[in-house]
């Protein structure tokens, strides 16, 4: 029984040692707020974890996203309808009873114990001022007349807290709403064909509007090197995130 005990035991604590190794090997970044840190944590692809305030939120939490471990949201917030940002299932792995879900219309009629928030409209939560922003293709889409995102139907954040305003694009294109923003400190943007922008396209998003800080994520496929290359001498720091762990 003792060696049955001890042996169990250690198991117990394998365990543990391999999900906190996991858990350290995530590529944390921690940015200081006049309302104490933010830390963001990147899962996979689109999704990621905020910690401030002793709150946690995510965005799009969806398959194949690795969550075991991580702590359950105070709040979810969601993108668009497509299953890379909308995942019923993994929504459900990260919530608890008083987690709170805000999105667009279109992914409320899925997910419909999520607050709709529209395109323009802004929401404040904990300390959080939450800003949908526009997301949606100019010119790609499965067929002609047809885009991937139409203009309306999802959003991209901006979310501020303690005077620092972080930007996440969702799938967007470089539209005139991304290239009017302001003031943003950090700035989440996408890249991948067909569906959103290259990395030229990006860089040439983000000098518009000329974040302190952008990270690449949603990228699959895409050579995030060209982006920071593009990005070179105009005064952003970027940083390459590993968004797709093996």
């Amino acid at each position: 029984m003792k060696i049955a005990l001890k042996v169990s035991a250690f198991a117990v604590c394998a365990a543990f040692a391999i999900s906190a190794q996991g858990q350290a090997a995530r590529p944390t970044q921690t940015f200081q707020t006049s309302s104490g840190p933010v830390k963001i944590t990147p899962i996979y692809h689109a999704c990621l974890m905020i910690e401030a305030g002793n709150k946690v939120i995510y965005l799009d939490p969806a398959k194949p996203a690795k969550v075991d471990g991580l702590p359950s949201a105070d709040l979810i917030l969601i993108t668009d309808i497509h299953g890379d940002h909308m995942d019923p299932d993994l929504i459900k792995a990260v919530s608890k009873g008083s987690t709170e879900i805000m999105a667009p219309p279109a992914v409320a009629k899925t997910v419909t114990t999520a607050s709709p928030i529209s395109n323009g409209e802004t929401k404040t939560w904990d300390g959080w001022t939450i800003e949908a922003i526009p997301m949606y293709n100019l010119t790609r889409g499965p067929a002609a007349g047809q885009f991937y995102h139409d203009k309306g139907r999802g959003n991209g954040y901006v979310l501020s807290y303690g005077g620092k305003r972080f930007y996440f694009s969702g799938d967007t294109e470089n539209t005139s709403e991304v290239r009017a923003l302001k003031n943003i400190d950090v700035a989440f943007v996408c890249m991948n064909l067909p569906y959103t922008m290259t990395p030229d396209e990006a860089a040439d998003a983000v000098k518009a509007f000329h974040p302190k800080i952008a990270i690449p994520y949603h990228y699959r496929g895409s050579d995030i090197n060209v982006f920071a290359k593009d990005l070179e001498g105009s005064g952003v720091e970027v940083r390459l995130l590993d968004w797709y762990p093996k």
